[in-house]
């Protein structure tokens, strides 16, 4: 691995809400616009029905000003005006079913109407069917690509900021694509009411264009004056799902030692500064909405000026004016629904950035081009060869650690709080990248074997153990086709956990709620060695598993696990007594170097820190 490529790996700062947006960023469109590929033929529909909408939109107000004003109430004798085929339409319409020219005329009008309604609900289903599925394939690819990001990620990235980005964010490129669907049906018609104005009247037409740089003007210091706030607001959303995870994720360490009402407070800080932020953007819309609407008030005021003046001097028709004020809407709707998406936009361009930015993220385990496979039939010689490993850059967690495990052995692994037993282990599992021939299964570097196959090699039953949602078995087989039904349940049978199955409502078929809530602590635990056992691992590794059981579910197992670990080689991390003195030999950890290292008997013998560790234990097991 390169120092540059570690150096950004470990940049974990980087992956944080408050992206230095650059605004709108055609670049982060045309990229997020991939994902909409695979459903251009709804996308092109969805243009279609728009271009439909924006003619019928156009013609509706054509038929009231050139049909029924100009051509019925008040003829005038200006042909040079075009009205678009709708008198020869209302003409022909009224003589085949013999049909008064006004009646036809308003049932003319109320077939351009539905129509303009019927292509523009056309329009608004096919563009949002087009961005829901390209949306729920980011979302997908998002979640595939989190997934295979490796442990020191998580290590140092809030969780809480990862699910923003799958959730929110996701939520606000919704907005943002629909956004798009909105300024497209809204300037279609505009340059089509343009086109039908500046052939009526040209000059009209121009000078009414005078008061758009005026609305763009105003439109431009609005977004410079709201993009600061809409990432703030971001950043306190980011912040405040991040505090809430925290919270609600330990609600139980948050009631056992009273801190309600400091997390409330903290809580209560973030949810105030992201009100501030939401109130102040509602200030600023509140006076970009009005201007944009006195905006449209000056142009008809103008039309009625510019274009009474023009009909006076017979330059114009009323119908053309009647026209021009129906049109005004049309002219600066796009401009002010243009303004009311820049709070979208600048939301979606961070939400954007952030997605991307997850998805680019390439940290990933080292793995070589031309990988090696471990043997079909692992002995379970486990080597630590000079092994020097920390987590973050100027730190050590393990120093110089050599010692060999050899096939079949149960070794245990003893030392401090802190001492690096737990990292022992999650570095021989492969979470982590280590030095190249510091760690071998048989013989073979581990950093040449694909971390996914080290794993179907390895089982581990951790303290921190993970109850998913689902049925037992499904908690015991965790999906995998190769753990059958009877292979799951002689796991279960093999660590005791068979009969408390067995009493629930639907055995193996009980649906367990959220990290297992409804089965005890130990009843957890026992799910969690049938788990591992059913996959029949190589190398079994114990990290603290009976730590949190108490005495007499401890008992119950220790026959399973003589019998599982016969023969098997396991790694044993335990503070039992009884577990301690079974293994065949111990290992000693210290400030993350080997000590000791040897049988139960050897290390008392030796009268170090194993015997230490060991009567201190004693002795604090007596005075219980």
């Amino acid at each position: 691995m390169s120092e540059t490529a570690a150096g950004k790996r470990r940049n974990y700062a980087a992956f944080d809400d408050e992206i230095e947006t650059r605004g709108f960023d055609f670049g982060l469109v045309v990229r997020l616009l991939k994902w909409m590929r695979p459903y251009r033929r709804q996308g092109f529909m969805a243009i279609a029905f728009v271009l439909l909408a924006a003619s019928a939109a156009v013609l509706a107000p054509v038929v009231v000003s050139r049909v029924v004003v100009d051509g019925i109430l008040l003829p005038t004798s200006d042909a040079g005006a075009p009205d678009f085929g709708q008198k020869a339409l209302n003409s022909f319409l009224a003589t085949s079913f013999d049909l008064h020219p006004l009646f036809s005329a308003c049932l003319l009008f109320g077939l351009w109407t539905v129509l303009w309604a019927f292509f523009g609900h056309g329009f608004r289903t096919m563009l949002a069917r087009t961005v829901l599925h390209a949306l729920r394939d980011l979302r997908r690819d998002l979640f595939a690509h989190l997934e295979k990001l490796p442990s020191s990620f998580y290590d140092r990235v809030a969780v809480g900021r990862v699910m923003t980005r799958l959730t929110n964010d996701i939520e606000t490129l919704f907005e943002l694509l629909a956004g798009f669907g909105v300024l497209l049906g809204e300037f279609v018609p505009f340059f089509a009411a343009v086109s039908v104005m500046m052939a009526l009247n040209p000059t009209l037409t121009l000078e009414l264009l005078v008061l758009l740089p005026v609305a763009a003007v105003a439109t431009w210091i609005f977004r410079v004056v709201s993009r600061q706030v809409y990432r703030n607001i971001r950043s306190s959303m980011s912040r405040l799902n991040e505090n809430l995870q925290e919270n609600l994720s330990g609600i139980e360490v948050v009631q056992l030692y009273g801190r309600e009402r400091i997390n409330f407070e903290r809580y209560n800080a973030i949810n105030e500064e992201n009100r501030q932020q939401e109130n102040l953007a509602v200030r600023i819309e509140s006076y970009y909405g009005p201007s944009m609407d006195s905006m449209a008030f000056l142009a008809i005021a103008a039309i009625v000026w510019f274009g009474g003046q023009h009909v006076l001097s017979g330059v114009a028709t009323l119908g053309s004016v009647i026209l021009f004020a129906q049109f005004a809407d049309m002219m600066f709707r796009p401009i002010v629904a243009m303004g009311e998406q820049w709070n979208v936009v600048f939301r979606a361009m961070a939400s954007c950035e952030r997605i991307f930015q997850a998805l680019d993220w390439d940290e990933a385990l080292e793995v070589p081009k031309e990988t090696r496979s471990l043997p079909d039939d692992v002995e379970g010689r486990v080597t630590f060869n000079h092994l020097t490993f920390g987590y973050t850059p100027g730190t050590t967690i393990l120093k110089d650690v050599s010692f060999e495990i050899r096939p079949g052995e149960r070794v245990a692994i003893v030392g401090p709080t802190g001492s690096g037993k737990t990292s022992l282990v999650r570095l021989l599992c492969r979470f982590y990248d280590v030095p190249r021939n510091s760690i071998l299964i048989d013989g073979v570097d581990i950093m040449d074997v694909e971390p996914a196959e080290i794993r179907k090699r390895v089982g581990v039953v951790l303290q921190d153990f993970h109850i998913f949602s689902g049925t037992v078995y499904d908690n015991i087989t965790l999906g995998n086709p190769a753990v059958t039904r009877e292979a799951a349940r002689e796991a279960a049978r093999l660590v005791h956990a068979d009969p408390f199955i067995r009493m629930l409502p639907q055995g193996y078929d009980t649906v367990l709620t959220e990290r297992g809530r409804n089965l005890s602590h130990g009843q957890r635990q026992l799910l969690a060695f049938a788990r591992v056992l059913a996959m029949n691992p190589d190398i079994l590794i114990l990290d603290e598993a009976t730590a949190s059981i108490d005495t007499e579910t401890e008992l119950i197992i220790q026959d399973a696990l003589s019998k599982v670990t016969e023969g098997r080689t396991s790694i044993i991390i335990a503070h039992r007594l009884q577990t301690i003195r079974e293994a065949d030999r111990i290992v000693v950890l210290a400030d993350g170097e080997v000590r000791e290292f040897g049988s139960h008997q050897e290390l008392m013998a030796r009268g170090g820190l194993y015997k230490t560790l060991y009567e201190l234990q004693v002795q604090d097991t007596a005075g219980r």
